[in-house]
């Protein structure tokens, strides 16, 4: 049976429910008025019963031969006016005195009244009797209209209730073929909402948000394969192209090593990104372990300052670290580093020749700071981070030139193509309370956007 349930429809199952229900109420009406009627129909018996003892002890006197009589002799006795009544003057041992207009039928259902009386000295019984097939018929009567009506009334509420059903939820039909034509490459399409206010509507709302969040994804996912493969690509062609040129000729053992050299560079660049992916991959999964240590900030941010200041001075740029004293934190140092280093290589790219790119470490505020700051045209850049939760940026990092998508923001009061800066905060107040996903092990790191 449950399963036979569980595999209706919800018009179905909400028509039975509405027919059980009705079922129930119009039974427990129906049982109501039948009770009430029976109630009424024998009070209004007895009350009857009542009246015709009174009229009798008022009706009745004694015979000069010791007899009992009506004191005005009917002429109504075959009527209808005493049909189905009965009256009977009993002797206390027993023998019948009178009766009108005879006996109590043996056959007939009747109700009985009796009690001592008597009349002009003489002790008798009065009994009084009454027919109960009137109430009978009129309680069969009522029975078998209500078995017959109640349901009917049941299943034309049921056919009722089951359009109803249909109508109210024509919407989620409308929804659903909506929703199966929703594709990867239709995520732009909406459910339709034809009342926001009902529960309907709001669900509606519910998976277009859904759907909206989907469709963001899809475009960031899009997009960060197409970067993936460009950075891939890369080195890739220049391992092709060295070793193109390495075959085209030969050369002395020095320029093979030099060409193997370059080889095993761009192998190494292309290890690191996709080792970086992995990462990547594995804190959106929530399996990265992270490892936390003390670090000198400071020192850091000179080591990521030594590794990428060769790019600076391609440029012709001016490169430097500002930290007067070491600034301690308890970070996981690849992760910080890895960050601190798409931050700069994007200062660095971005910024045209001749241009500064700052690093400022600092222990205040909040907690230890870690700002990059450069004189680059005026750009939106968005960092992916798998430790987005802690308030890092991006383990792998990727940064495009899309307005509207931005944790980067000009100085304050600086000309827009003046440049821009971002800050990394480490606070000290929050902790593991708001981490999640892969880096729910950390302390609670806040991403802040400086002076935007």
């Amino acid at each position: 049976m449950t399963t036979w349930w569980r595999h209706r429809s919800i018009r179905v199952r909400l028509t039975l429910w509405y027919a059980a229900v009705l079922s129930a109420v119009l039974a427990l009406y129906a049982g109501g008025v039948f009770a009430f009627l029976r109630h009424s129909l024998s009070e209004d018996l007895d009350g009857g019963l009542g009246d015709d003892r009174e009229v009798a002890e008022q009706m009745l006197e004694r015979t000069p031969a010791g007899g009992i009589r009506w004191r005005a002799e009917p002429e109504d006795d075959g009527d209808e006016a005493v049909a189905g009544r009965w009256l009977e003057v009993r002797s206390p041992d027993g023998t019948l005195l009178y009766a009108r207009p005879s006996g109590v039928p043996a056959d007939v259902p009747v109700r009985r009244l009796s009690g001592p009386y008597t009349v002009d000295g003489l002790p008798v019984e009065i009994q009084v009797a009454r027919s109960e097939e009137p109430i009978r018929r009129e309680l069969g009567e009522l029975l078998m209209i209500l078995g017959a009506g109640l349901p009917l009334a049941v299943a034309i509420a049921g056919m009722g209730g089951y359009f109803l059903a249909r109508r109210a939820l024509a919407g989620v039909s409308r929804m659903a073929d909506r929703a199966r034509t929703i594709t990867a490459e239709r995520l732009g399409e909406r459910l339709p909402v034809e009342n926001p206010g009902d529960e309907l509507g709001q669900l509606a709302a519910v998976f277009n948000d859904a759907f909206a969040r989907l469709e963001r994804s899809f475009e960031q996912l899009r997009r960060f394969t197409a970067d993936a493969s460009h950075e891939l690509r890369t080195p890739l062609t220049a391992m092709r192209s060295v070793g193109e040129v390495g075959l085209r000729e030969h050369r002395d053992a020095a320029a093979y090593r030099e060409i193997i050299g370059s080889m095993l560079e761009e192998t190494d660049r292309l290890g690191r990104l996709v080792e970086g992916l992995l990462t990547l991959s594995r804190a959106d999964g929530g399996n990265l372990s992270l490892k936390r240590e003390g670090v000198d900030l400071a020192e850091l941010a000179r080591d990521v300052a030594a590794h990428l200041g060769v790019l600076a001075e391609e440029k012709q740029q001016s490169f430097a670290v500002e930290a007067s004293e070491p600034v301690p934190a308890w970070v996981d140092r690849l992760v910080i580093r890895q960050a601190l280093i798409n931050l700069v290589d994007n200062a660095v790219k971005y910024t045209p020749p001749g241009g500064s790119v700052r690093i400022i470490v600092r222990d205040g505020g909040p907690g230890p700071t870690i700002e990059v700051t450069d004189t680059g045209s005026t750009r939106r850049d968005r960092v992916t981070s798998a430790g987005r939760a802690s308030g890092w940026p991006s383990l792998v990092g990727r940064s495009r030139h899309t307005a509207g998508e931005s944790i980067w923001k000009p100085s304050r009061g600086a000309d827009r193509r003046s440049g821009s800066r971002c800050c990394m905060r480490r606070d000290r107040r929050r902790h593991e309370n708001n981490c999640r996903g892969a880096i729910k092990a950390l302390d609670a790191i806040e991403r802040a956007s400086c002076a935007g």
